[in-house]
């Protein structure tokens, strides 16, 4: 994979309510404020992204299977499907690149069943906390590699 092609940012369930969702937890950021610094940050390393969100996990997993040989890594919020999805997981091994998964939140100091994630095992990086500068440190880690 070429180091110059585009990174895939995934955003999975309810985080195209973010702005409106629960602001308490998640901040005033919508997913397009996501998008912008994701673009923004990509373009210091002169690299591009491609964005893609659903609330549909198959959609999600479909995306991931087209990322195998056409992107270069994944930053992915997985939403609750972080802690329920196997078949997500899975499907995150095929495209064979780095994976950064990302939360807004920390997880750890939330629910105890957000403690738990399918896709920590496998990613190369996992970053919460952050709130949506999350994103650009996931992206600069991608794009410096």
């Amino acid at each position: 994979m070429a180091d110059t092609a585009p990174i895939l940012v995934l955003n999975g369930p309810n985080l195209n309510m973010l702005g409106t969702r629960q602001p308490e937890v998640y901040g005033s950021a919508t997913l397009d404020d996501v998008v912008e610094l994701c673009e923004r940050t990509a373009a210091r390393f002169d690299r591009k992204i491609v964005a893609f969100q659903s609330n549909h996990e198959g959609a999600l997993i479909d995306r991931i299977h087209q990322a195998r040989g056409a992107e270069s890594g994944i930053v992915i919020n997985p939403g609750g499907l972080t802690h329920t999805s196997v078949a997500l997981r899975d499907a995150l091994v095929i495209p064979e690149v780095p994976i950064v998964e990302v939360h807004i939140s920390n997880v750890h100091a939330r629910e105890e069943f957000r403690h738990h994630s399918f896709i920590s095992p496998i990613a190369t990086a996992v970053i919460a906390g952050m709130g949506i500068q999350g994103y650009a440190a996931a992206i600069e880690f991608l794009a410096t590699r």
